[in-house]
């Protein structure tokens, strides 16, 4: 399954934060320096394998390589989730695509992150950061089991804000809740940054549209070919139609309709349901298979 291309793409560490999120670091020394915070990968994970969209998590231009927080929640990546492992490699990887998030002048930015989002945000953070910025994480989970990269912000956030949904760690809440903290305990912030499921998304823009402050989010459409040419990544910001792919990812959260975004996310959803079934069905066969030509398994 895990077929090599000639220029395949090692994967040299890997680690799992929870039993569907697990991180990857793959060797590509040349996309490590080019990767800039906000921008994206395409992968195939085989030769036969489905082209997907991939938030470039962190970088690292002395080791060379690129990182990939992802989350098993279709065929795809619950099919990476078992093959991707250390010492095998991808078949694929395309990028960095997207155009790099904007640093503006801004003195004091709030970072949002919710769930798998709090991987992306981190290389903006960091950027911010290094910008010269006073930088607020605001980091959301369902619980104190799934929260990771907690010291990673901590080591470039001035000030960092934990939410939980069940309140197992940091304040019990969701980030719109933290960044209702962050806004009541600092009258000057010049700009929110949140990525993470679009119903968060849309929240968080909510959150501080009557305060008048910028916010931008990232935006992860459906996706095939990163080029603009498919259309599938259509999402809509104001009055205008945007291709997320090759005008974002990152785009002002107060513009984007995130109702026909989350509408168009849920098109293929039966089409992804019957992929992964397939694709268990298939994985209980082989091992029905192998059990029975070594009865001593298990």
């Amino acid at each position: 399954m895990n077929e090599t291309a000639p220029n395949s793409f090692k994967i040299i560490a890997r680690e799992d934060y929870s039993d569907v999120t697990y991180m990857l670091d793959v060797l590509h020394p040349m996309m490590a320096r080019a990767a800039r915070p906000g921008q994206f990968v395409i992968v195939m994970s085989h030769k036969q394998g489905e082209r997907i969209p991939l938030t470039i998590a962190d970088f690292d231009a002395v080791k060379g390589t690129i990182t990939l927080v992802i989350q098993a929640v279709g065929k795809t990546t619950m099919e990476m989730q078992r093959t991707c492992q250390v010492g095998t490699s991808l078949y694929g990887l395309a990028g960095p695509m997207g155009i790099p998030s904007h640093l503006s002048n801004a003195k004091k930015v709030v970072c949002v992150g919710g769930g798998l989002g709090v991987a992306p945000v981190y290389p903006q953070a960091r950027a911010w950061k290094q910008n010269g910025a006073y930088v607020i994480g605001v980091l959301g989970f369902r619980n104190k089991d799934l929260v990771f990269w907690e010291d990673k912000f901590r080591d470039i956030c001035d000030e960092l804000i934990i939410c939980t949904d069940d309140g197992s760690a940091g304040i019990k809440g969701f980030v719109t809740d933290g960044i209702k903290r962050a806004v009541e305990q600092h009258g000057d912030i010049d700009e929110v940054v949140a990525i993470g499921p679009p119903v968060m998304m849309k929240a968080s823009a909510e959150a501080t549209r009557a305060a008048g402050i910028k916010t931008m989010v990232s935006l992860n459409p459906i996706m095939v070919d990163g080029t603009g040419m498919c259309g599938g990544c259509r999402v809509k910001v104001g009055e205008q139609v945007k291709f997320a792919c090759v005008d974002g990812p990152d785009f002002d959260g107060h513009q984007v309709d995130f109702d026909d975004l989350m509408i168009r996310l849920r098109r293929y959803k039966e089409e992804e349901r019957v992929a992964t079934e397939r694709w268990s069905e298939s994985c209980r066969m082989r091992g029905i298979g192998e059990l029975a030509a070594f009865p001593d398994i298990g």
